[in-house]
């Protein structure tokens, strides 16, 4: 194989612009031979944009069936995801995600284990893993130079959206249609990145604020406090509703704070580590000596292209992912969690893979994380979810990430 044909399912806000980057040219060796769509109205707009020998499909299995596809790309709505993956990895097909991987993580574990058994390629749109911020910060934490985590605080509210965006399509901000808001379509990137970065928490309390800010469904303002493996907390707020926004991940470990922001990384290194300053000093007021400086970084952030570059690379020369298809599950146990404890009202219990520990227990105000009562919990908000009017109007997404 010299180049991989690739397919699009779902032509809409995120489709349309990965479209856009392939028939671009954007990523070598990839070339956009189809597209699908449920919606005639996005079929229309491919015939007028897109490459002339674009084949158009009304469903997303009749193309992987086609032929006419190596791989696909599924940026359909959330529920779907999932769907298309497993179609497609067991008809011959490579498949990468959009995010998030799912809505619920049961069904997403099934998705990973039919890609266990696939020799086809599976990956993930994590997009955000290709800002060399991230990269660097994770090289940091992962060469122990940092010592041990104790801090972490994320603000993320740099994600507005007006009442407009909600109302375009009739499946957003809906039980049924999305499956949940800011945790479930703007934030899987930071969701990702924490895990990435700092492991899965061992405790989540969460509290999701439902149609605080916008007349919808769904959450659009949430906190929610972390306890992790090694003793380190940590605060996760996000929001829809803010503007103007913050996007300002603050990291302390033992050997100073690390703070990303504004496309920066900032390090106040400690001279001593802090655990042997605390023990050793005789001042009881005593702090120790730190230097401030700016984390160089090799100033790449490719972004989507990038994934695709990568995802390319691995069906052809076996080359590294950015992210994993199988990896999705672990930020969506982190917001299903979120979730689960502010409909319990509880601190919800994971262990390092997601899942309960075995003979773990628990007090009244606790409950451990489980799949199937998350699941029961989300359809019964299904069953009372609204239908929306589809207005059918796709914004272009170029620069919102």
């Amino acid at each position: 194989m010299e180049e991989v044909r690739l397919g699009i399912i779902g032509i809409g806000g995120m489709g349309s612009g990965h479209a856009m980057n392939v028939a671009k040219g954007m990523v070598p060796k990839m070339r956009l031979t189809a597209v699908a769509d449920v919606r005639q109205s996005r079929l229309d707009w491919a015939k007028e944009e897109l490459p002339v020998d674009v084949k158009r499909f009304l469903d997303g299995r009749e193309m992987i069936d086609s032929g006419e596809v190596d791989a696909v790309l599924v940026a359909t709505p959330h529920y779907f995801h999932p769907e298309f993956v497993i179609y497609a990895l067991t008809h011959g097909v490579h498949a990468i995600s959009e995010k998030p991987a799912g809505v619920y993580t049961k069904q997403v574990r099934e998705m990973n284990e039919v890609a266990a058994k696939s020799d086809k390629v599976f990956a993930i749109m994590f997009n955000q893993r290709t800002n060399c911020v991230y990269r660097k910060l994770h090289d940091m934490i992962e060469s122990g130079e940092l010592g041990a985590m104790k801090r972490v605080n994320w603000i993320i509210t740099d994600w507005y959206r007006t009442q407009s965006y909600y109302d375009a399509a009739g499946w957003k901000a809906t039980w049924d249609g999305e499956g949940g808001g800011v945790l479930l379509n703007q934030c899987p990137h930071q969701l990702d990145l924490l895990q990435w970065l700092c492991g899965l928490p061992v405790k989540v309390r969460a509290f999701c604020h439902e149609a605080k800010w916008h007349d919808i469904e769904v959450e659009d303002d949430v906190t929610a406090y972390l306890e992790f493996a090694g003793g380190a907390t940590g605060v996760f707020v996000t929001t829809t509703g803010d503007a103007p926004g913050t996007n300002r991940l603050e990291l302390t470990f033992e050997m100073g704070k690390i703070v990303c922001e504004h496309g920066k990384l900032i390090f106040d290194r400690l001279k001593t580590n802090e655990r042997v300053w605390c023990k050793t000093a005789e001042n009881g007021f005593a702090v120790p000596e730190m230097e401030r400086a700016e984390i160089e970084t090799d100033g790449q952030n490719e972004q989507h292209v990038g994934v695709l570059k990568a995802f390319t690379d691995r069906i052809l020369n076996g080359g590294p992912l950015v992210a994993e298809g199988k990896e999705g599950i672990n930020g969506l146990t982190l917001s299903n969690a979120m979730f689960l404890s502010s409909w319990l009202g509880k601190t919800v219990l994971l262990s390092l893979d997601g899942m309960p520990a075995l003979g773990t227990t628990v007090n009244a105000s606790e409950a451990l994380f489980d799949e199937d009562l998350f699941l029961e919990e989300l359809n019964k908000r299904r069953k009372t979810s609204k239908k929306k009017e589809d207005k059918g109007i796709t914004f272009d997404t170029t620069g919102t990430y």
